[in-house]
This record gives structure tokens, C-alpha cells and sequence, in this order.
């Protein structure tokens, strides 16, 4: 039990962070359902990477902590996203920061 918490906790802190990490990437231009894609896809490839930093290769063969650990991160960046991040305008920022403007829009 303490071992699922753990995973859990962990897979919730990284999940906070991961939407500044998205917003490198993602473009504004971008439809909703893009965004989710990408965000989504992020979250599992963390917590996959996640699992895999924690315990090593071999943590994989306890499928019940390397799925507390991938929902964890999945269900804590849709989460911190919409309660902290999107309402603070700091991921919205971000993706209009790092997002390249064409020589005509430049200057």
C-alpha cells in the first residue's frame, strides 16, 4: 500500500510540472484537440520515463506501481493544468513565448 502511495505521489509531482514543459511545444494556433493530444501523450511518455527513473527497467514487471505511477502523472497534469496553470496564463504565455513568428510578424 505505502509502495502504491509512493508512486502515486511521485507520479503527482512530475504531473504538476509537465504542463510548463508542454507549453514548449505546443503552438496557440493549435486546435483544443491537438493540445489534449500532445498533453496526453506527454503524460504517458513521463510517466513511463517516471516509472523508469524511479526503479530502474526492472520496476516495469509490477504492472500495479507502473500504472499508479503513469495515471498519477496523466491525472495530475490534466489536473494542475486546468485549476493552476491555465487560469494563471503561465502555460498560455509560454506557448506564445517559444513559439517561432514569421519574418513578416517579426519587428
Amino acid at each position: 500500500m505505502t509502495t502504491t502511495l509512493n508512486a502515486l505521489a511521485i507520479g503527482g509531482q512530475v504531473g504538476a510540472v509537465l504542463p510548463l514543459l508542454t507549453a514548449v511545444v505546443q503552438r496557440p494556433a493549435w486546435s483544443a484537440k491537438a493540445k489534449k493530444v500532445i498533453a496526453v501523450e506527454a503524460a504517458l511518455l513521463a510517466g513511463v520515463v517516471t516509472v523508469a527513473a524511479d526503479g530502474g527497467w526492472s520496476q516495469f514487471q509490477h504492472g500495479q506501481l507502473t500504472a499508479a505511477t503513469v495515471v498519477g502523472v496523466l491525472a495530475a497534469s490534466q489536473t494542475s493544468y486546468d485549476l493552476l496553470w491555465k487560469p494563471s496564463k503561465l502555460a498560455p504565455w509560454i506557448e506564445a513565448l517559444t513559439t517561432k513568428k514569421a519574418p513578416q510578424q517579426a519587428g
